[in-house]
């Protein structure tokens, strides 16, 4: 059996490399190998089955900017319908046949009102319960693959001939499949901007795909083991493992693979995030080298090549980027303060800062607490004293060549809240409560900005929702939209910002800024604030500034406080929430409620990787 295997190797192996797909070197049942035009026609099939793949995604791409495209002309239209239009009555009545696609599609969870609120057996994390929309569009996805995977084989024909048109054909879709997979799970992803939907929403669709490589590897292998077996029992397995290249490669690919799949759950993802992070880009790496070594001189090397340069390209633009935020002009310094409630204010010196938007974050490196930890984070405020100086020229303050020299030379800050948990988070605040003062500044990485792509200023009404340090999200968004409502440049009139907290500790972490907000031009206007404290120590702590800032202890109703607002709204409604899980839901559950009857779009931002 060797000698017949080491007699028929050379010609079974060149004629699978010169067709791009592995055609295994033992003689098929009965005696009989595959024929040359039995390959030809396999192969030619795989190409089309994995051009098919990449067509009908972007094909489902090209559909999504269609979408966005529409959603933003309408919004963009709205906008400036609004400008001077303090009713906005047209706008408040909804569209019935796209209120209930949002009702019953795009805001819908797979069941009844859970989404973010995570899944628990005990200590384990098991994810979280996606949209009815991206069930959809994940179980389509599936159903491709899997359609794609067994078509078109010959089941009818000899079992050898049948393994081997199904390892060839599974063995191409998971490569290709790879390249999608790569590009999902960018930082710098350019969808994310297209089509404005988050990141996190495309790591879901990532880490599905990834099962779906990791599968269609698993049936690529053993297709091949059980073809192989048929013929030469095991100790023909045992002898290509060792002898054959080809075969050892691919078995190391395979199992690295299935390491990747193990260490990606939800569970050991959750509970040991770095070690998971550092583990997943190793094994990566590892599987990558010997499934180029297992390709290699065939088509779908090609595939892999196209997915590994994607995969380079993305790595090196977040180097970049991390290196011009961080490096120069002094470096990128951060101002660590303690703050009450287990948080930490971090106030970034940015060595070559941007133009800040609402809803940016950036992920963090603090080499003296984790040099290989990066982090990201939410911007709460941007500081730029040189833009401050430009508003006093314009307001007839006489500037002075050294104030303009000084003000070049100023940084930009950007700061932001984080509440101490596990891990970095944690040695962090325990850095900064080492100082004396409460106060120390250490070096610091930036890479970003992230995000951003959300706006809300087309909706006359304005419901902004936030739990815990999620306000660091949602702040920036009260200051643009009071500043905008002062210098009549959006649609909003009605701008109401609830922040459920557990204590009133808590306001410390952005008194600062919200001193400022309440400061700006007509904030009186357009802003009402509504805080409520879950755990108050006594009633003497709960008491409400004024008529606009108002304190209330306990959770607030979620539903009966849109309905408040619903009522009355003026124009369209934007209600954005960014905070605990079950706060979350219980927002998407009131407004989904309320399509049909009201024009109202939800926004949420959470951060579910």
């Amino acid at each position: 059996m060797h000698n017949l295997f080491l007699s028929t190797l050379p010609v079974a192996a060149l004629a699978g490399n010169a067709l791009g797909t592995n055609v295994s070197p033992m003689m098929r049942k009965g005696g009989h190998q595959e024929t040359p035009a039995q390959r030809a026609a396999a192969a030619v099939d795989n190409t089309l089955f994995a051009r098919y793949t990449l067509t009908v995604l972007g094909g489902i791409v090209f559909l999504l900017v269609i979408f966005r495209v529409v959603i933003h002309t309408v919004r963009y239209i709205r906008t400036l319908t609004c400008l001077n239009n303090d009713t906005q009555r047209y706008f408040r009545t909804p569209n019935l046949a796209y209120g209930a696609v949002k009702q019953h599609l795009l805001y819908a969870p797979l069941f009844r009102r859970r989404h973010l609120r995570e899944l628990h057996f005990g200590w384990f994390h098991l994810g979280y319960v996606p949209t009815r929309f991206q069930s959809l569009f994940l179980a389509a996805v599936i159903i491709m693959n899997i359609t794609l995977s067994v078509t078109g084989i010959e089941w009818n024909g000899t079992r050898a001939a049948a393994l081997s048109h199904l390892r060839n054909r599974t063995g191409t879709l998971s490569v290709i499949n790879m390249i999608p997979l790569v590009v999902l799970a960018g930082r710098n992803n350019p969808l994310i901007s297209v089509l404005s939907i988050s990141f996190d929403n495309f790591n879901l669709v990532h880490r599905w795909f990834g099962r779906i490589v990791v599968l269609q590897a698993l049936a690529h292998s053993l297709a091949e083991v059980l073809n192989v077996i048929d013929q030469g029992k095991w100790s023909t397995m045992r002898y290509l493992f060792h002898n054959n290249e080809m075969y050892w490669t691919g078995l190391v690919a395979t199992a690295a693979f299935v390491a990747i799949l193990l260490v990606s759950s939800s569970a050991l993802r959750h509970a040991f995030y770095e070690t998971f992070l550092h583990l997943h880009i190793a094994i990566v790496i590892i599987s990558l080298i010997f499934l180029w070594k297992h390709l290699e001189n065939t088509l779908p090397q090609k595939y892999l090549l196209v997915m590994v340069l994607l995969w380079a390209a993305e790595r090196f633009i977040r180097l970049a980027t991390l290196i011009y935020r961080s490096f120069g002009r002094g470096g990128t310094k951060a101002e660590l303060e303690l703050l009450p409630g287990d948080a930490c204010r971090v106030t970034l010196k940015i060595a070559r800062p941007w133009v800040f938007r609402p809803g940016q974050y950036a992920f963090i490196t603090v080499p003296s607490v984790g040099l290989w930890t990066s982090h990201p984070f939410s911007i709460a405020w941007s500081n730029n004293n040189a833009d401050e100086k430009n508003q006093d020229s314009e307001k007839g303050y006489q500037i002075t060549p050294e104030d303009i020299l000084s003000s070049s030379l100023e940084k930009t800050s950007m700061s932001l809240i984080i509440r101490r948990r596990t891990g970095f988070t944690n040695k962090l605040f325990e850095k900064a409560e080492r100082s004396s003062s409460g106060i120390t500044t250490v070096a610091a990485l930036v890479e970003g900005p992230y995000g951003g792509h959300a706006s809300l200023q087309s909706y006359g009404t304005v419901m902004i929702f936030a739990g815990g340090v999620g306000i660091t999200h949602q702040v920036p968004f009260v200051r643009d939209l009071v500043a905008g409502y002062a210098s009549g440049t959006l649609a909003a009139r009605k701008v109401i910002l609830v922040w459920v907290i557990q204590s009133p500790e808590h306001l410390e972490w952005i008194r600062p800024w919200m001193t400022t907000i309440l400061a700006m031009d007509k904030r009186r206007d357009i802003l009402k604030i509504q805080l409520f404290v879950t755990r108050p120590r006594s009633t003497k702590e709960i008491h409400s500034p004024s008529a606009t800032v108002q304190m209330f202890p306990g959770k607030p109703n979620v539903d009966t406080l849109i309905e408040m607002e619903a009522e009355n709204q003026i124009g369209a409604m934007g209600v954005s929430v960014c905070g605990t899980g079950g706060l979350s839901d219980d927002v998407r559950a009131a407004v989904r409620r309320r399509q049909g009857t009201r024009n109202i779009d939800f926004l949420e931002q959470g951060f579910t990787w």
